[in-house]
């Protein structure tokens, strides 16, 4: 187990957990992924959205060193430690298996541990129950859990709310806020849906093969590459949003509350409240 210190290096550095630098990834001759750059930083999440096949997966493989790329760069900051949840997870139907043992596969890792980090999740509910029978919003919930037991720097999650219904979802996405307001790790999205992940997320980079458009997902939401991607409904589902938040973040990535946050400003302005 790391020790606390270097914990806190890596999540307060400003260098980024995982960069990518004009990362280009053809398969079969086949371009999938042409120039792609991406930071992200403690205590920010980033989320990666793109129409069915424009290449978001591949984008996370390569970045977590699963795949080579033919051209640029994608590195991890080192040391950094980092926990996946995969888009697509098979349990075998037929073999008896607890949430609590199948978090505990490839690892020793003690019930204490478990039922905290799926409490954490909002699922100490499931941890005797068989994995092939928990619904569809706790299996993702359990992946989360199985992502955090390694109390990543970087959260790495692909399609977090497959298979959830819309307000399961919302959820979900709020949960992910919360686990990084607490832990002040780095988050990586990937989700074909900017409406659902709007509240949850810093900084959105939107492809299709190359980088269509990124930004704070306001922008993103009326930039004409969106536009064509998604179309004007797209766009319209999003008009009535806010980003609503009772905190705010530091250069460092660290929470603070809006009044510090507005304190820190007026000193940095010259205004005294005194």
């Amino acid at each position: 187990m790391p020790d606390e210190a270097s914990t806190m290096l890596v999540r307060s550095r400003g260098a980024p957990l995982v960069r990518a630098r004009g990362v280009v990834k053809r398969i079969n001759g086949r371009v999938i992924l042409a120039g792609i750059d991406l930071a992200v930083g403690a205590g920010e999440i980033v989320t990666v959205i793109g129409p069915n096949g424009a290449g978001k997966t591949m984008l996370l493989r390569v970045l977590l060193g699963l795949e080579r790329c033919e051209k640029g760069e994608a590195s991890l900051a080192p040391g950094v430690r980092v926990g996946y949840m995969p888009q697509r997870l098979h349990v075998d139907e037929t073999m008896p298996l607890p949430v609590r043992r199948f978090l505990a596969l490839g690892g020793s890792v003690d019930r204490p541990a478990i039922a905290a980090v799926l409490d954490e999740v909002g699922a100490a509910g499931t941890i005797d129950a068989p994995i092939q029978r928990i619904s569809g919003g706790e299996f993702q919930r359990v992946l989360l859990a199985r992502a955090l037991l390694r109390d990543p720097d970087l959260l790495v999650l692909d399609e977090p709310a497959q298979g959830v219904d819309v307000a399961g979802q919302s959820e979900l996405f709020e949960l992910i806020v919360k686990i990084r307001d607490r832990r002040g790790c780095g988050v990586l999205m990937v989700s074909h849906d900017l409406h659902l992940v709007m509240a949850a997320t810093d900084t959105v980079l939107c492809i299709n093969q190359h980088v269509c458009c990124t930004g704070r997902p306001e922008a993103v939401s009326r930039d004409p590459a969106y536009l064509a991607l998604f179309g004007p409904r797209a766009a319209a589902q999003l008009a009535p949003y806010t980003h609503h938040h009772d905190h705010a973040h530091d250069v460092g990535g660290r929470v603070v509350t809006l009044v510090d946050a507005k304190d820190a400003h007026d000193r940095d302005n010259g205004h005294d409240h005194g």
